[in-house]
């Protein structure tokens, strides 16, 4: 990510941050041990705040105080591990929009290409795509301001806004060599999350680009589409990042019979919260396919450790993140926000998959077929600085060799050899069946 962490839904998170106000004042006195920490707790902020005072009185140009203390809060929460972090109120507001997968704008994914802001792809039935704004358009103007030295925090910010508003827009296109005024009225943009679509015949698939609010529903809608025309699913997690905890069992939830456990979190006391397949979906028996590599993270993780659990469904690839720690969220003062690290989770056979990943039962590297497609550095959450240990798998503290990966974007379908090595094995069932072997 930058690997998205695994939250609980807003709810709990906000239920989870009035559970601890709400119980401070009823708390029992902390043991003699931390209560004997406190007065250098309390030197150690009192140096803080000299130190501050310090540099705001003779520091050699006038500090902006305000990030400095950002910064201060920043660096405490990243010597905790990874993946604990403090969301100024504009990122904790776009970390909204990423769960919600919804949000008021135009349409249009953008990056920066040679340091100048460009459409990557316009969403169809958007209002960009309905003006005929097309990949690589240069975004010269955004009402009327040049867009040079723009960063993509601020275009975006520029770009969206509450339905209904218009935004003007200057574009450039270099195949015609031409400028274009557009003047474009926002609407609200649903990304979604799953695409599926029939493969060879009668094969499903269904990708999952992360875990956001409306996953689960997206995807039942998808297999719904799919059932009766189809004799197995793949289903493919790679590169997805992870997301949203409740997202990740609601989609198991499609899979599991009602009931089965799913995953449970242990926090540092030892206590266990259990997460089962709530029966809330319908249930399909497909024989299963799950693609995962290196990007597949946190979310992606919990169903696949699931589905390799219960023998459910047959997991293709390489070796995942192995990213074993869920991270809850918690709304700050000011509209700003906290990511805290607050359990480990475990597979339902109770096996922690933190800085280990989820092996796959068939290893299939993806490969370049005529070597033109070069693989790239991949970083696991083992590479990471500060990572979790794993209780269960110490690590021996040698280096390991950088392992590279190509992407399944780099590659065209046909040349997906782990996608296509899924569609051989889900067919070979069909052969099996149809010579009337029993096949579960």
């Amino acid at each position: 990510m930058k690997h998205k962490a695994v939250n609980f839904v807003r709810i709990v998170s906000f239920a989870f941050a009035a559970f601890i106000f709400a119980t401070a004042a009823f708390a029992e006195a902390p043991p003699a041990s931390e209560a004997r920490q406190k007065p250098e707790i309390y030197a150690d902020l009192r140096i803080f705040t000299e130190v501050l005072s310090r540099v705001e009185e003779n520091y050699v140009e006038k500090p902006e105080m305000k990030e400095l203390v950002r910064s201060a809060i920043q660096g405490m929460l990243q010597a905790l591990d990874p993946h604990s972090s403090y969301m100024t109120e504009e990122e904790f507001t776009e970390m909204q929009v990423d769960t919600k997968g919804e949000f008021g704008g135009l349409g249009i994914q953008i990056g920066l290409k040679d340091a100048t802001l460009t459409v990557i792809a316009p969403i169809e039935d958007t209002p960009a795509w309905r003006a005929g704004v097309k990949a690589g358009d240069k975004i010269v103007k955004i009402a009327g301001e040049p867009t040079k030295g723009i960063t993509l925090q601020d275009a975006v910010k520029k770009l969206r806004g509450p339905k209904g508003t218009s935004i003007a827009l200057t574009l450039f296109r270099e195949s015609t060599k031409e400028f274009k005024d557009v003047t474009l009225v926002r609407e609200i943009i649903q990304v979604k999350s799953v695409k599926s679509k029939i493969v060879s015949g009668n094969i499903g698939y269904a990708k999952i680009t992360q875990f956001q609010e409306r996953s689960a529903e997206d995807l039942s809608l998808a297999l719904a589409d799919m059932d009766g025309k189809i004799s197995g699913l793949i289903l493919d997690l790679r590169n997805n990042p992870g997301g949203l905890l409740n997202s990740a069992i609601d989609i198991s939830d499609q899979f599991l019979p009602s009931g089965k456990l799913v995953v449970y979190t242990m926090d540092r006391s030892g206590q266990k919260v259990e997460f089962k397949s709530p029966g809330r979906h319908k249930t399909y028996d497909w024989p299963i396919v799950v693609l995962v590599n290196s990007g597949s993270a946190s979310a992606s993780e919990i169903v696949a450790g699931a589905m390799k659990d219960w023998n459910r469904g047959v997991i293709l690839g390489t070796q995942t993140f192995g990213k074993g720690s869920v991270q809850t969220i918690i709304p700050l003062s000011y509209g700003s926000g906290l990511r805290l690290t607050t359990s480990r989770y475990y597979t339902p056979k109770g096996v922690s998959i933190q800085n280990t990943g989820i092996e796959p039962t068939i290893k299939v590297e993806l490969t370049s077929t005529n070597g033109d497609v070069a693989a790239h550095p991949v970083m696991r959450e083992k590479d990471l600085k500060g990572h979790l240990v794993n209780d269960q798998a110490p690590e021996d503290g040698e280096a390991q060799p950088q392992v590279k990966e190509i992407m399944p974007s780099q590659v065209e379908e046909k040349d997906d050899v782990q996608l296509q090595r899924a569609i051989d094995l889900l067919k070979s069932v069909e052969v099996f069946k149809s010579m009337g072997a029993k096949v579960e």
